[in-house]
């Protein structure tokens, strides 16, 4: 039989399919999946693939757990960087994805916030698929265990607690980080191109030279009359790598491009280049909002709520080029169609590379293009639409929803979804009032051991001790209320959304033209193909708002 701390040993490295098993003791074992994450990164790891030392802490705890219980491994997840809210952790989904295979009996955590601090996911799969599949939660520090019947409560409190903490976690990050932007310290993972962060100053950036070069090289030829798609051109022909690509070569931690095209400058990279105060030495931050701490989704904000501090760092563009460059915008600049911005300006992205049409004009006409295939060679397509024809498009389909919403949502929304959503306040609302019994049962707790140490039945110390746990144990509950009303809140608002629909569609449905407010109200974005060979088929896909 392998020694078990040499079955411990083989299985906390990277290899864990790989590792040996214990051999049964007699009849079937158990599989069970760790799992296992941290959302910080580690100072001591030596190398990006390494895991980091609390990972491999809570493998080990784990694997002993295991091993105690007589259970057999099945595999390891492990999420290291990943917060308990993030939805897209590479291993926490592989787990799920084989969960739903059975390919295992137990789901094995340190705790219960380690798998999520989400109470949406401790319901969905915890309480919800989980039994469905037939698997069995366990986390050890703080005993849940779905075996148990009689610890849903208190899973489903750590899961409020989780959630309630994170919130409030987010919002104190947000705050720090706030006075830092107004400070002028720049905050983010990675310097703008052109720049790096100060190795010995905290918040500082100092100019990176090779990046630099570029960026003058930009705004001296857009100086002297070259047009941004031009500027792009050149670069691509050069092979010059654009900002994202040159973090990646450069051994930083970015995202890798998904496609050619994601490698090469684009009349957009271009455009805000030549906008942004960070060249000349202001430091410019807070552009975009997260749209809620459970979302990494971010949204455009006005410019007066942008943090703007001048003169933080060296500057790359002096500020006579830097005037040339920002009076020239504004000569070339031009209304189109609405005014200032486009009906669909920044909505439309093209179907085969992802990446924003851009407008054009040809006899009186008004288009909408990709411009990755003007800026390189065989890297797009090249999707092209009018504007009348796509405006004609959206107006189709929302003329199509409106009677789908009169069918569906009348027959079937109205009366299912309303009944579960109704169903899901009522059981929130026993909750909320199992939470303040116990909020009044800990008030009454502590009047009953203030009269035990007033007779003397109770030391100080002993009173103290009490008071500080019931104390504890009053705020847990309180905080479980004031989650449950907000999730309450959230429910009806969205009650109230969905009867609201098919009047925010009612309202546009019979217009003949599109306005700029409702193209942002309605659409998040618009995919555009290029025309099927031989047809005038234009492949369209409208991604609502609703």
């Amino acid at each position: 039989m392998e020694n078990p701390l040499t079955f411990q040993k083989n299985c906390v490295t990277n290899k864990t399919v790989n590792c040996l098993k214990p051999p049964p003791v007699g009849g079937i074992k158990m599989k069970a999946a760790i799992y296992c994450r941290l959302s910080e990164e580690d100072k001591n790891k030596l190398q990006i693939t390494d895991d980091s030392e609390s990972i491999r802490n809570q493998k080990t705890i784990l694997l002993n757990y295991m091993m105690e219980k007589g259970w057999e491994l099945y595999d390891i997840y492990s999420d290291d960087d990943y917060t308990g809210a993030d939805r897209n952790r590479p291993e926490f989904n592989r787990l799920l994805r084989d969960a739903e295979s059975r390919n295992f009996d137990i789901v094995l955590c340190k705790t219960q916030s380690r798998f999520t601090r989400e109470m949406e996911l401790v319901e969905k799969y915890i309480h919800g698929l989980f039994p469905l599949w037939g698997i069995r939660f366990v986390s050890i520090v703080d005993n849940a265990d779905t075996d148990n019947k009689g610890n849903k409560k208190a899973r489903q409190i750590n899961g409020l607690i989780n959630e309630w903490y994170l919130e409030d976690l987010s919002e104190n990050i947000k705050k720090v980080f706030d006075a830092k932007r107004q400070q002028g310290f720049h905050i983010g993972a990675f310097a703008l191109y052109g720049y790096q962060k100060d190795p010995n100053q905290k918040g500082h950036l100092i100019i990176d030279e090779e990046a630099a070069a570029v960026v003058r090289e930009v705004f001296t030829l857009f100086a002297h009359g070259y047009g941004k798609m031009a500027i792009a051109k050149m670069l691509n022909e050069r092979g010059i790598p654009n900002p994202t690509e040159y973090k990646r070569l450069k051994g930083l931690r970015y995202r890798q491009p998904k496609t050619k095209a994601a490698t090469l400058w684009k009349y957009f990279s271009i455009a805000d280049m030549l906008t942004n105060e960070i060249y000349i030495g202001n430091m410019v931050q807070g552009k975009y909002g997260s749209v809620s701490y459970k979302s990494k989704k971010n949204k455009p904000r006005p410019k007066s709520e942008w943090y703007i501090v001048e003169g933080t760092h060296e500057p790359i563009i002096d500020r006579d080029l830097w005037n040339q460059v920002q009076s020239m915008i504004a000569q070339r600049a031009r209304p189109f169609i609405t005014g200032e911005v486009g009906i669909f300006a920044k909505k439309v992205r093209c179907m085969n590379c992802g990446y924003t049409m851009r407008s054009s004009k040809n006899r009186g006409k008004h288009y909408l293009q990709c411009s990755s295939r003007h800026v390189a060679k065989d890297v797009c397509i090249g999707s092209f639409i009018s504007i009348d024809r796509l405006e004609e498009a959206v107006l189709h389909e929302l003329r199509q929803l409106s009677e789908q919403y009169l069918d569906r949502e009348e027959l079937e929304a109205r009366v299912a979804f309303q009944d579960r959503l109704e169903g899901k306040v009522k059981t929130l609302r026993t909750q909320s009032a199992e939470m303040q019994k116990k909020i009044a049962e800990c008030v009454k707790g502590i009047s009953s051991i203030y009269l035990d140490k007033v007779k003397g039945l109770l030391s100080e110390n002993e009173f103290m001790e009490l008071k500080e746990q019931l104390s504890k144990e009053k705020e847990q509950y309180a905080a479980c209320a004031a989650n449950l009303e907000r999730e309450m809140e959230l429910i009806t608002l969205k009650m109230k959304t969905a009867r609201s629909r098919k009047q925010m569609i009612d309202e546009y449905v019979d217009m003949d033209h599109l306005t700029r407010p409702m193209v942002e109200q309605l659409i998040d974005y618009i995919e555009v193909g290029k025309r099927e060979k031989g047809t005038s088929v234009i492949p369209i896909k409208i991604h609502w708002n609703f």
